[in-house]
């Protein structure tokens, strides 16, 4: 299946406008699916599996968000992710815009990576 990026995000926009009853001015590519859409931990299992009925792809418990990082005191030190820890969210989550997480690495600025554009990303990845 061969998309556009705007068909990719279209369809991003409808799943999610779904999955958090947002409306469809709310998912812009750089609003985070936490803060900015409200959703909470139960809705993201909710959002891959709208994805993988939309998109007809099957996507791994852990793959679109690993947080699996965060528990290993290895990756996390004083609420703060390592930066042995940022190389492994960046291998786990390739998808990602880190940039803006690697200038203040805290547990707690996590949430401002998982973006409506890095959704978008990760489709167009699986799809490819």
């Amino acid at each position: 299946m061969s998309l556009s990026d705007e068909e990719v995000f279209e369809k991003v926009q409808e799943v999610l406008e779904e999955a958090l009853g947002v409306d469809e001015d709310e998912v812009t590519p750089t609003a985070t699916i936490g803060e900015d859409l409200g959703a909470e931990s139960i809705d993201y299992l909710d959002i891959s599996f709208r994805l993988e009925k939309a998109f007809d792809i099957k996507i791994g418990e852990t793959e679109m968000f690993d947080q699996s990082v965060l528990s290993d005191p290895q990756y996390v030190q004083d609420g703060k992710v390592t930066g042995e820890g940022l190389a492994k969210l960046k291998e786990k989550m390739p998808h990602a815009e880190w940039s803006a997480f690697e200038e203040d690495p805290q547990v707690d600025n996590l949430g401002d990576v998982f973006t409506v554009d890095m959704v978008c990303k990760f489709v167009k990845a699986k799809i490819a």
